[in-house]
């Protein structure tokens, strides 16, 4: 993980090789169960003006960020998700002020790929998954 100007900004280099193929294994398969749905929120969320940076909290512990999409069993799915946005990680202090301009630099397109913060043991950070193709 790389923590941009100051080492209490969380921001890594998103899809990392080595943190990717841990990851990407682990939740790629519970993904794809929800990724339409996923979709679908991130364009609700940009579409209503809460942000241009929608992205959402994929764990199995409980976290205190985020709205409630989908809790684990709901689709099947073995993780819980919840949609949330760039404003509300930096409001938590999870992204600092300098780094907000890097964030947005490194963000992808929310209609091609999903902006993920996966929350798995003592890891969390971004990782983007592409959404699947129709």
């Amino acid at each position: 993980m790389i923590h941009h100007s100051n080492e209490n900004y969380l921001l890594d280099d998103a899809n990392s090789p080595d943190l990717n193929r841990k990851l990407l294994g682990l939740i790629s398969q519970d993904f794809v169960k929800v990724a339409d749905h996923l979709k679908e929120a991130a364009y609700q969320i940009k579409k209503r003006g809460f942000s241009a940076y929608p992205l959402f909290i994929v764990s199995k512990t409980p976290t205190e960020i985020g709205t409630l999409l989908f809790g684990a069993g709901e689709l099947e799915n073995e993780w819980t998700y919840k949609a949330s946005f760039l404003e509300e990680f930096v409001e938590r202090g999870l992204i600092g002020e300098d780094s907000i301009e890097y964030f947005k630099e490194n963000y992808r397109d929310s209609e091609e790929y999903c902006c993920v913060f996966a929350i798995n043991n003592d890891f969390a950070g971004f990782i983007y998954i592409p959404f699947p193709e129709d």
